[in-house]
């Protein structure tokens, strides 16, 4: 047989896309159009109803960037178009090919009504199926002008980011509004040689299947009338049918599919576009839900939920529906999808708090799964919380972005640090936003690593972010891709059933231990400094506040624990820690709310520590000056007086209150000689150009840095990734740097007896300035350097490194609920490509007997390199980000005034650490107030207090979080402020396990931790 498949394959293209799909929409009428532009942000149906429209034509520019234009729509379906399928279809003036991130629009029934959203890959409306001609049609249709921040693919700035620099001309032109016969023959033939078409350009050339689809294809096409393409579909579609009833092979690959629509809750829009494109994808899938029984939506995100509740009751009540009748599946029990790397723990606990409890609350689900396909790697304390917040699985595609080495499972146990283990799957599809075309189902199948055991992958499909979700073109190709010859096998069905047979054919998976290290995306540790600030800063603040606030509400009558205030400003701060605002990878407009969000969060929960802490004192005013610590250890230190009128060195037990009297007995005061600040623990030189010169253990009698000095050095390197500039910082950026050697001035500001401090100021690159002030203080081993930069350079980012005199063969870094430790050598591809890594309060490295500690208040980015030098000593290195200036997406991204604090802490364990990782994040309070004993304590270093506060339930029950944090094993007692009656181990959402109540006495509880172990009790009150 001659070979005359090109000449098929490309006769099949042509007249499916010249012939059939354009017949689809067999007639057409055009709709009336009415406008009117909302002047400024988004308003409601009702004051959008009243407005004054005015004749709109198609063709016509609209709508100005983050824009609203709600378009009145009236027509009537002809008499001739009785018993025919009419839809309306609306052309904003779509762009490119994104399905979603431009125009957007919602239509409602003149009553209010949400129906269905128009997308650019979902442009219709049902109006009659079927018509019996005459019936008037009218829709309000509010349409948003969103820009197209990804039209020139991120690789140059723009000023689209913000409505405050984007302009104000039209940025679409409305392309069509007509009333429209679906040709559903037509419409179903091009979906038949759509699936069959993809099929065989996958399969094998020397595939019979393939030349089978092949000549079937070309006889279909034989049978086309090109004069009449829909009087001959139904005998088109009859010569295909027995090639699309061809059973799959018994032994195909099983492709679960849900659908999806993943809705980043801000990205390259503002939160409050987030509200509208999540009621749009909702109404979308609620109307399709009603067309195919088969549908299956997972969503997760408890937050975007709360929103349609709150601002589109109609589409509530449609989601509550589809909930119960299995169409809808609620998933991740988490807030928001947020960053897996960066929130502290007790905020990575809530996320599944209150995600899980809106989840039970508001449908009586309850969530067994993970649902995070795209944020930029995972904390390897991820399984513990997942187990502990009562889920069974994890889902991730995010991993398979990795630049250097691919992981080498899609199905596995995932091990975390304490040795909780969690059943894990990658989609090998690839993609979050599946189509079911035929290279993705042929790529989950070639891809999918765990052939020979596992048999099946999960397929996540639905357009994401502004298109809509799921479209009835996507379940169509389901439906013939359920058991075609050839293909994998599709079955629509919940996530938690093809975990559950995921999990049953493959029980001994392989196990994957620590963290997930996405390589890709390693800026996103740095990038936004003000928003990763805002959060650490409101995550402390949270801890302070319910610690406070629990102590008063045991112990000072009258005074009413703030539930709903704490519960409010949790869900801000949780928002807040989505993947692309936490990380720094959104739009100006978003970055610029968060920062004005932390302010307003950090304002008022100093309200309510202050509330607390006064209802503790008595409130009257008559109190002396006492000095309160929110930390989970004793601290003996220098604090600052209130309006800074000084300085004092007090001792306050963990948790506590204590007068604001010397600490007996004193140590020894720091002095002050030229540049050299000795405490008589420590002795820190400043050179001349600002650097540590040297830095000496007076206790240990070592020098800690490297031989030739230049502790704290800064460099700025060029920093200009191949692509996504705030997202990524490339291998290259180490090569092309300047480092900060000159300064503008080297001065002493403080002489001591407390503290003793030099003030570095420096001038560089484009208009920026830094002054540091690098202080000791009495008692303490710790060298802080109080930051404050002025920075206006351009795709730089700004390292602290410390040249250490340490052979480390490891480095410790403090994650949620623990640390993970990282080699310091690059023997293999997976070492070399952590060439940036992230940590919390703390990044540790040591040899046997010595170690030291960088301690910081703000930063998470950092890397640690090892050399050997000429003497035979090998320098450790570890080197904090400080700040970034990416020009995309937002190209004034960490422009002007940044404030924080890091430090070295020579001398350190990994049990210092700790302790001042705490001290530096939780600063002693100073206020009005007396001794205040402390509600709960531990008596054991390791079994740390993570979190102090009364039950959500409201039952008085005081609930605490603490956990083992050296990484071996602690026998604790933990003593309550309170009288004793009885204590319960709980899940994170302060349930009752079913182990039975602990032995109690009336003071305190006992208890025994695993390395690691986060333990949540319930302390119920005499």
């Amino acid at each position: 047989m001659h070979d005359e498949r090109r000449r098929i394959e490309e006769r099949v293209e042509r007249l499916l896309t010249q012939r059939v799909q354009p017949a689809v929409y067999a007639d057409s009428v055009p709709l009336a159009l009415e406008a009117w532009q909302v002047p400024d942000e988004p308003v409601p149906f009702a004051e959008a109803a009243a407005a004054p429209y005015e004749p709109f034509a198609v063709g016509t520019p609209w709508g100005p960037p983050w824009g609203t234009t709600w378009f009145r729509v009236r027509g009537e379906v002809p008499a001739a178009w009785a018993g025919r399928r009419v839809e309306a279809v609306f052309d904003l003036g779509f762009v490119g090919d994104w399905p979603g991130n431009q125009a957007e629009a919602l239509v409602h029934t003149l009553d209010g009504s949400p129906l269905k959203a128009v997308n650019p890959q979902n442009q219709y409306v049902p109006v009659a199926h079927p018509a019996h001609g005459g019936e008037s049609v009218a829709f309000l249709v509010e349409a948003a002008s969103n820009p197209d921040i990804l039209a020139n693919e991120f690789r140059t700035p723009t000023p689209m980011g913000d409505k405050t620099t984007a302009g104000t001309a039209p940025l679409y032109t409305f392309g069509r509004a007509d009333l429209a016969v679906l040709d559903e023959d037509v419409w179903h033939l091009a979906l038949d040689c759509q699936v069959l078409r993809e099929l065989m350009l996958e399969l094998a050339e020397h595939d019979p299947r393939r030349h089978e689809i092949t000549h079937t294809l070309d006889r279909a096409m034989d049978a086309l009338d090109l004069d009449d393409v829909s009087g001959s579909a139904a005998e088109v579609r009859e010569v295909l049918r027995d090639t699309l009833e061809r059973p799959a092979h018994a032994s195909a690959h099983t492709l679960s599919a849900v659908g999806h629509a993943h809705i980043d809750s801000a990205w390259l829009w503002p939160i409050r576009e987030t509200k509208r494109k999540t009621a749009r994808t909702f109404s979308n899938v609620t109307a399709l839900a009603g067309e195919y029984q088969e549908l299956v939506f997972a969503c997760s995100q408890a937050q975007q939920y709360a929103w349609v509740k709150a601002n589109h009751p109609k589409v509530w009540e449609r989601i509550q529906q589809a909930v119960k009748d299995g169409q809808w599946a609620p998933v991740g029990g988490m807030w928001v999808e947020a960053d897996g790397n960066l929130p502290g723990g007790e905020a990575m606990a809530r996320q599944f708090v209150h995600g899980k409890r809106f989840f039970l609350e508001e449908f009586g689900v309850e969530t067994r799964g993970v649902w995070l396909p795209d944020s930029f790697g995972y904390t390897a304390a991820f399984p513990q919380l997942a187990r502990l917040a009562g889920m069974e699985w994890f889902l991730t595609q995010k991993m398979s972005w990795n630049q250097t080495n691919r992981l080498p499972h899609h199905t596995f146990w995932w091990e975390g640090i304490d040795g909780s283990r969690v059943f894990t799957h990658f989609p090998p599809v690839d993609t979050y936003n599946a189509r079911f075309t035929g290279s993705e189902m042929a790529h989950a199948v070639r891809n999918f690593q765990d052939k020979g055991r596992g048999t099946r992958s999960l397929a996540p499909f639905g357009w994401g972010d502004g298109g809509g979700g799921p479209t009835r073109e996507m379940l169509e190709r389901a439906r013939r891709l359920a058991d075609l010859e050839g293909s994998a096998k599709v079955r629509i069905e919940h996530p938690d059933a093809f975990f559950a047979a995921a999990r049953a054919e493959y029980p001994d998976a392989p196990v994957w231990r620590g963290e997930l290290y996405l390589e890709l995306h390693r800026a996103t540790f740095t990038s936004q400094a003000r928003t990763k600030q805002g959060n650490r800063r409101s995550e402390h603040l949270l801890r302070e506040a319910e610690l406070w606030a629990a102590t008063a509400a045991v112990r000072a009558p009258g005074y009413a624990y703030p539930y709903e205030r704490l519960d409010r400003l949790w869900k801000t701060v949780l928002l807040h820690q989505f993947h692309d605002i936490l990380p720094g990878s959104s739009i100006a407009w978003v970055h610029r709310e968060a920062e004005a969000e932390y302010a307003r969060v950090a304002a008022e929960l100093e309200e309510v520590i202050g509330e607390a802490l006064g209802a503790l004192g008595g409130g009257d005013g008559t109190s002396g000056l006492a000095v309160f610590n929110a930390g989970p250890r004793d601290r003996a230190e220098v604090v600052t007086l209130p309006d800074r009128s000084g300085a004092a060195f007090v001792a306050v037990p963990a948790s506590a209150g204590a007068p604001l009297t010397p600490a007996a007995p004193a140590p020894p005061p720091v002095t002050v000689t030229g540049r050299v600040l000795d405490n008589g623990q420590i002795r820190v030189e400043v050179a001349e150009d600002g650097t540590l010169a040297s830095v000496r253990d007076l206790a240990a009698d070592r020098e800690v840095l490297d031989p030739a000095g230049g502790g704290n050095l800064l460099r700025l390197h060029t920093d200009l990734p191949n692509y996504w500039d705030a997202w990524d910082i490339d291998k290259h950026y180490r090569n092309r740097y300047t480092d900060l050697r000159e300064a503008d001035s080297v001065t002493v500001t403080e002489t001591g007896p407390l503290v003793g401090a030099v003030r570095v100021t420096r001038s560089f690159g484009k208009g920026s300035r830094i002054v540091q002030t690098v202080s000791v203080r009495a008692g303490s081993r710790r060298v802080d350097v109080r930051t404050e930069i002025d920075w206006h350079e351009a795709e730089k980012i700004l390292k602290a490194a410390f040249p250490l005199d340490i052979h480390a063969e490891r480095s410790s870094a403090e994650i949620q609920f623990g640390h993970v430790q990282r080699p310091t050598h690059t023997n293999t591809s997976w070492e070399a490509a952590r060439f940036e890594v992230y940590g919390h309060r703390w990044v540790h490295v040591g040899e046997p007997g010595y170690g030291v500690a960088i301690i910081n208040d703000a930063t998470y980015g950092h890397d640690v390199t090892r050399a050997t030098r000429e003497d035979g000593g090998t320098t450790t290195t570890v080197r904090l980000s400080l700040v970034r200036a990416p020009r995309v997406p937002d190209p004034g991204a960490d422009q002007g005034r940044h404030a924080f604090t890091y430090a070295l802490l020579p001398g350190a364990s990994v049990e210092d650490a700790i302790a001042e990782g705490y001290a530096l994040n939780l600063p002693l309070r100073p206020g009005p107030g007396g001794a205040q004993a402390p509600l709960v304590t531990s008596d054991h270093p390791a079994a740390t207090i993570e979190s102090v506060k009364l039950a959500d339930d409201r039952s008085g029950d005081v609930v605490v979080r603490l956990y083992e944090s050296l990484g071996g094993r602690a026998r604790a007692t933990l003593r309550t402020g309170f009288p004793l009656a009885g204590a319960r181990v709980a899940d994170l959402l302060e349930r009752p396990l079913p182990d039975g109540p602990l032995a109690a006495t009336e003071d305190g509880v006992a208890v025994e931790l695993r390395p690691f172990q986060i333990l949540t009790l319930r302390l119920r009150r005499a």
